[in-house]
């Protein structure tokens, strides 16, 4: 087909120019007729019946840049209140916008706007009793409000019977992680009421009302008011507080997160069920660190009653420090208080140690005028192990093999512990300061205990140097040959097999 020529084209033109006036208005009243059909589409049902909240939704419809996206059902009657029972305190109203100002003086005064939140007042983990008159809150609250300001607690105690009647009491905080936290501290708040609370067994709860003090600040005074513990009617057990505990040795576990290895974790457990016998029990913290297999090897346990496991990966929200280890073992010390005689805290790379002549029991009997001894360390290293164990180091367990102690001295050493938790107002990793009692040291005649540090996380076979010495000097440190816990493998591992059978005989690293 040939290209129209210039008469053509100017025939087209001229005949779309004389039509324009008639396009204008065709086009004008489609679009005018669209657009009243759309807004009839929008509105009620009944045209007799239009309110003003009508006439928004349609005009939010209409200029809602996405028409194509269907709109959910809203509801336009009043929402449900919330319950008005114990909930917290709203923080007042941020006053208007300051400006700056020029004062008559000739200075300029700068304003200061602010706006948002830093970090929570208090986050609860438990809250338990500690008496007929006493209880304790464990939780994070933010360490800045702490070390720059002096917030306070109240506790109060509504009765069941009658919600209108409550006592009320100074909260005693106490921050037991020596500052380590970081944006979160740990506290524990004690609440000691003059009289028994709730002796009539009606029932009730305790509210604990935080305060800032003008932290933050110091032109307001915030104060949360929350619940933290309620008692049913009829569900106080005075008994517990005078009764004989339920279990001789209590273990309350740090943290457990990353990669561990599962045949560590099986060690581990066997040789301490065996050590504190039938009258023990074991709580373990997950943050992160039981997966599939670690669970496998806890199952057997948990089935025979000696383990619990608590999932506390919750607690990763709030930066405190090392997973929050002190609030989780001061919430153990606290959740198990009045089930223990004894309670120990130390770690799954830890191994306590008694001579065979001196069985857990005597030692702890010897040591019961004593609210908390310590326990001296005796580092082992990771990395060496026997040449007679060579072509067999994957059968052995990882206490059986790693056999040379650090005895390099002049050094303070990280030492572990136990409590009589009655008596503990407090707790934290290596001792507590918050104890009702006398605290005993240099006992490691008695009992001590074996650290295999950077071997619970460690999935790899752990023998690195095979040796045939009783003492030498590696990476600068003087070692020497000890087969304490070596000499004793043989019998944990019977005492799995009796225990629990065969069903661990296949994990792994």
């Amino acid at each position: 087909m040939g290209k129209p020529n210039e008469k053509e084209k100017k025939m087209v033109l001229g005949v779309v120019w004389n039509c324009v006036t008639e396009l204008k208005f065709l086009l004008t009243a489609l679009l005018l007729l669209a657009g009243i059909a759309t807004l009839f589409q929008l509105l009620p049902s009944s045209p007799f019946n239009v309110t003003a909240s009508d006439l928004r939704l349609c005009i939010s419809r209409i200029s809602s840049p996405f028409p194509n996206v269907a709109t959910p059902n809203i509801s336009l009657s009043p929402p449900v209140a919330e319950p008005p029972l114990l909930q917290p305190s709203s923080p007042p109203s941020p006053p208007s916008v300051e400006r700056d100002q020029v004062l008559e003086n000739g200075i300029l005064k700068r304003a200061f706007n602010g706006y948002g939140s830093a970090a929570y007042n208090f986050i609860t983990m438990g809250a338990y009793r500690g008496g007929l008159n006493t209880f304790a809150v464990v939780g994070l609250s933010s360490k800045p409000l702490h070390v720059y300001s002096r917030p306070s607690y109240q506790c109060e105690w509504v009765s069941g019977s009658n919600s209108s009647s409550s006592v009320t009491t100074i909260g005693k905080k106490i921050l037991p992680d020596w500052g380590y936290g970081r944006v979160y501290t740990v506290v524990v708040v004690n609440c000691a009421f003059e009289h028994p609370i709730n002796g009539e067994n009606s029932g009730g709860k305790l509210i604990l009302h935080a305060s800032t003090s003008g932290g933050g600040d110091t032109k307001f005074n915030i104060t949360d008011r929350f619940e933290v513990l309620e008692e049913a009617a009829g569900g106080l057990d005075v008994k517990i507080f005078t009764a004989k505990p339920k279990y001789d040795y209590f273990y309350c576990g740090s943290p457990l997160y990353g990669n561990l290895s599962p045949q560590r974790v099986r060690e581990w457990i066997a040789y301490h069920v065996r050590l504190f016998g039938a009258k023990s029990h074991f709580v373990i913290h997950d943050a992160g660190g039981i997966h599939e297999e670690v669970m496998e090897v806890l199952k057997p346990w948990m089935e025979l009653g000696y383990v619990t496991l608590q999932d506390i990966r919750e607690q990763e929200r709030f930066d405190g420090y090392y997973h929050n280890q002190f609030m989780v073992v001061n919430d153990c010390l606290h959740r198990y208080k009045f089930m223990a005689k004894w309670m120990f805290f130390f770690d799954v790379d830890e191994y306590i140690y008694v001579k065979p002549k001196n069985n857990l029991k005597s030692v702890l009997d010897s040591l019961s005028e004593y609210a908390q001894f310590t326990i001296e360390q005796m580092p082992m290293n990771s990395k060496l192990c026997l040449t007679a164990d060579n072509h067999k180091v994957h059968r052995k367990w990882g206490f059986e093999k790693l056999v040379y102690r650090d005895v390099k001295r002049g050094i303070r050493r990280d030492r572990k512990y136990a409590v009589q938790p009655r008596s503990v107002f407090a707790t934290g990793v290596h001792m507590s300061q918050n104890v009702d009692g006398r605290t005993a040291h240099r006992i490691e005649s008695k009992i001590k205990y074996y650290h295999y540090h950077g071997t619970i996380a460690q999935r790899r076979e752990p023998c690195r140097n095979l040796l045939n010495v009783t003492q030498l000097e590696f990476e600068k440190i003087p070692y020497v040959l000890d087969t304490t816990l070596r000499d004793i493998a043989l019998g944990v591992k019977k005492f799995e097999l009796k225990m629990i059978g065969t069903r661990l005989q296949n994990t792994r690293q």
